[in-house]
């Protein structure tokens, strides 16, 4: 494989990225609701294989060394190898050389190919779902990978198309992308969901805060260095505001929290997770209706964080569940009240005052919170007055 210095990786990546999806469009899946997963998750294997690499040629010096790395770890030992895998970071996925896309590449012209490749992510999947799942409300785990080739209905193309997508990652190396900081990251993840956070994600598709504005929040709220702290989002979307939170603050120094209806964007937080040295805050990203279903707790109450940040819906229809809200258990967090459901227009409904009061409640005695709200919102003062306990 190819090895790139710096100035070569985004666009190197950029043309992975759009290889992918022109192989998704020639199978009949272009702009398909299953294009994403195909997508990210593909991404993510190249992504985990490279990291792996990277971080085993940190701990020998003989992997370091080899024109061919895979070569040297699969002549090892089984105490060797094993030995290797302990000295991980806690971050990196553990491999075995069967789930090596050199393993694949040399593999693509065996019967069933599609069918070895979705066992080998799944397999991987499976080997580090502690790290990697995310967790529903009802604590059901969702896997790092789904079956990819089992999204092209016609199954005699599914060889066809695995092995489309084995050839583009076997390229070239991005092991040196593990030298870059957060800004490389922040445009490389914004260019890998472009396509995924428009209007075709329906009434859930706000998945995405612009960088520059998540920058600003996250300025306004860390001015001072804080170690120890938890970060939450009630409505996290693809995470860009918890991002640039969590690296003002150092990804050592906080614990991120959050919740988010979408089985979508709490996928794609997942993988900005992943991209940003986050991985430690995996399992607390819960998909699931934070108003009704709130998740995060201390015992038999809601939990309070240090720091809050938030781009919550401006518009949803929670009419199919506004008279559970209103319950004597609710009274102390939704203390402004729950809005009334319009005749008409019921997707217009204040679901955002909610959050704000579900945000407020979520802060402990010194907590900080920085919210985005509508223009519209922010003139009716008296609102604002009466959420914030001012009159």
């Amino acid at each position: 494989m190819q090895h790139l210095d710096s100035l070569d990786f985004t666009t190197k990546i950029k043309e992975l990225i759009d290889s992918l999806k022109a192989i998704c469009a020639s199978y009949g899946l272009g702009n398909d609701g299953n294009e994403f997963k195909i997508i990210t998750q593909v991404f993510l294997y190249k992504f985990t294989n490279d990291k792996f690499a990277y971080e085993v040629k940190n701990i020998d010096e003989e992997i370091a060394q080899a024109a061919k790395w895979e070569q040297v770890l699969k002549n090892k030992t089984q105490d060797e190898y094993e030995f290797i895998l302990l000295q991980l970071p806690p971050n990196t996925a553990q491999l075995k050389p069967d789930h090596f896309i050199s393993t694949l590449f040399e593999k693509q012209n065996d019967p069933n190919f599609a069918k070895l490749f979705d066992d080998t992510l799944r397999d991987i999947a499976i080997q580090n779902s502690d790290i990697f799942s995310v967790k529903t409300e009802g604590d059901t785990k969702i896997p790092l990978f789904d079956r990819v080739s089992e999204f092209i209905t016609d199954t005699s193309k599914r060889d066809a198309f695995c092995k489309a997508i084995i050839n583009q990652l076997v390229k070239f190396s991005a092991e040196h992308i593990f030298t870059q900081k957060y800004d490389f990251f922040a445009t490389l993840f914004e260019y890998l969901i472009k396509d995924y956070n428009k209007d075709n994600g329906g009434k859930y598709a706000e998945y995405y805060t612009p960088h520059a504005v998540a920058k600003i929040m996250a300025a306004i709220l860390v001015k001072d260095q804080v170690q120890n702290v938890t970060v939450y989002d009630p409505s996290a979307g693809s995470g860009t505001l918890l991002m640039n939170i969590a690296h003002a603050i150092g990804e050592n120094n906080c614990t991120i929290y959050s919740q988010d209806i979408s089985q979508k964007a709490s996928s794609l937080l997942r993988l900005n997770l992943i991209l940003n040295n986050l991985v430690h805050s995996i399992p607390n990203i819960i998909q699931g209706n934070t108003l009704l279903h709130p998740y995060h707790k201390e015992g038999a109450r809601l939990m309070k964080f240090d720091y809050i940040v938030s781009n919550p819906p401006f518009k949803m229809d929670f009419s199919d569940y506004q008279k559970q809200l209103d319950t004597k258990e609710n009274k102390e967090r939704f203390f402004a009240g729950i809005p009334k459901v319009p005749s008409k227009a019921t997707d217009k409904m204040a679901i955002y005052t909610l959050f704000l009061q579900h945000i407020i409640y979520s802060l402990n005695e010194q907590g900080k919170a920085a919210v985005v709200v509508s223009t519209g919102f922010i003139l009716h003062s008296r609102v604002l007055i009466k959420l914030l306990g001012l009159s």
